[in-house]
């Protein structure tokens, strides 16, 4: 991986790259209302990314969660990590990997620190932990304004459809 120097004269890694709407629907099957990240920055292939969700008042769920007090759901927070990671997964594998399904084998540790409330951007941080054959295991944090709102390490399969 490239790296610059930083400050202190520590190396430090370059950002990767930046995947926008268009393409993340063209990695990834899912579509409104389930695709829940907008973009995903620094790509970094076989390592991290960070996906990009901006909270609107507008998304379906937030009609029944809760009526005068809109709180995105948990669940739909771990999804947005799975489709980060999901991304990264087919940035790494490449153009055969496009369209094919990833799915869940497992969610440890899962934890909800602040709620996420309509005009909030949630900033996903995936990391993966290790990969072996179509099995992947990843770590991820999502932020708000740089305070962490919701963790979780996981496991997933990439199939085809």
């Amino acid at each position: 991986m490239d790296e610059s120097t930083g400050a202190a004269g520590a190396p430090q890694p370059m950002a990767g790259t930046t995947i926008e709407i268009d393409r993340i629907m063209a990695m990834i099957p899912h579509r409104y209302p389930m695709l829940l990240i907008d973009r995903v920055v620094d790509v970094v292939a076989d390592r991290s990314a960070v996906g990009i969700k901006n909270v609107t008042l507008n998304e379906p769920h937030f009609q029944g969660h809760f009526p005068g007090h809109p709180v995105m759901p948990g669940v739909m927070i771990v999804e947005a990590m799975a489709q980060t990671a999901a991304v990264l997964v087919v940035h790494t594998l490449g153009p055969n990997a496009e369209g094919k399904l990833v799915y869940f084998m497992s969610i440890d540790g899962a934890r909800f620190r602040r709620p996420v409330v309509p005009g909030n951007v949630l900033h996903i941080h995936v990391l993966k932990e290790r990969s072996r054959g179509n099995v992947w295991r990843f770590n991820a944090e999502a932020k708000v304004d740089g305070h962490v709102v919701a963790e979780a390490t996981y496991a997933a399969m990439i199939r085809d459809r």
